[in-house]
């Protein structure tokens, strides 16, 4: 094994692993690198979905569905799913998968299929290192948490059958109230709130975590034209997606802006090389994706 990364996080590599055998055998390292560094990288694997499914169910067991969506993806084979559908030219920003929910995956799967021309990467910070460096001010103004309020229509962004996977909506409604979120249906679809908390403790390693999607939320993670554009449509609680501090007030743009710099200055990159597996543990570390050129395929499982 070796490391790679910077001075807030590091990546564990294995090299010339050529099958499921020999990832059995690296099992025990492999379950210490992923709460040590957070995050482990294969390296020699084939890029075959078989494999990379065998793979996910003996480091993480059965693999979870993708519900409470947030974000567009398409199922492959079973719960592989494409990673999220955005144009090739936006980057994702910094995210621990799910966040925004009561339910969420406790490790992730990358398989790079297909490498991008240029760009492409999936980089990971260490949520433990985000948490630290934050100041102490910024986190009191998250004390209580996040609020989440989505906003969904047709036509844009996901809808609430898509997000929920379904179209009953007595099970919309059974799933909000079983995880302690308002909904109120109105004419043009679904709106829902509820509060999660800004950070969390990882239970094995007993550190805490930066665990929100509050900046990712916000309506000024969109571009400014978007913004304007939409504000000129929809009232701020009718945004596709918008988050508050946890008593329910706007937050502050600096604060954002904090944590936007915060995670950039955590943040580390590799080029992926084709066959390439990832395995990140989703408390630990954050994850993103840069704009690309080129058919860039990667594909993603989840597991708890």
């Amino acid at each position: 094994m070796r490391t790679i990364g910077n001075e807030y996080t590091r990546v564990a590599v294995f090299d010339d692993v050529t099958g499921l055998e020999d990832c059995r055998g690296l099992l025990g390292e492999m379950d210490r690198a992923l709460h040590d560094q957070g995050a482990v990288l294969l390296r020699g694997l084939p890029a075959d979905l078989t494999l990379f499914d065998e793979i996910t169910r003996l480091v993480g067991g059965s693999p979870l569905q993708y519900t409470e969506r947030s974000t567009p993806r398409s199922e492959v084979q079973g719960a592989i799913y494409t990673s999220t559908e955005y144009p090739a030219d936006q980057s994702i920003p910094m995210h621990n998968e799910t966040s925004y929910s009561e339910n969420w995956p406790r490790l992730l799967f990358f398989l790079c299929a297909v490498p991008a021309e240029t760009g492409g990467a999936t980089p990971v910070a260490d949520s433990r290192e985000v948490y630290r460096l934050l100041p102490a001010e910024v986190r009191e103004r998250f004390a209580e948490g996040v609020v989440y309020v989505r906003s969904f229509r047709e036509g844009l962004g996901l809808s609430w059958q898509e997000a929920f996977q379904t179209e009953d909506r007595a099970a919309v409604e059974q799933y909000c109230t079983e995880h302690g979120q308002l909904f109120e249906w109105t004419d043009e679809g679904l709106r829902t709130s509820h509060r999660r908390p800004a950070w969390q403790v990882e239970p094995r390693t007993g550190e805490t975590v930066w665990f929100n999607q509050a900046h990712l939320f916000h309506a000024t993670s969109l571009e400014p034209d978007v913004l304007e554009a939409l504000l000129s449509l929809y009232t701020e609680e009718d945004l596709p997606r918008h988050a508050y501090y946890g008593d329910g007030s706007g937050i502050d743009k600096a604060d954002l802006d904090v944590i936007r710099k915060v995670y950039e200055q955590v943040t580390f990159d590799f080029p992926w090389q084709t066959g390439d597996v990832m395995v990140i543990n989703n408390m630990l570390t954050a994850h993103g994706r840069q704009p690309f050129t080129g058919s860039r395929r990667t594909l993603v499982s989840m597991t708890d």
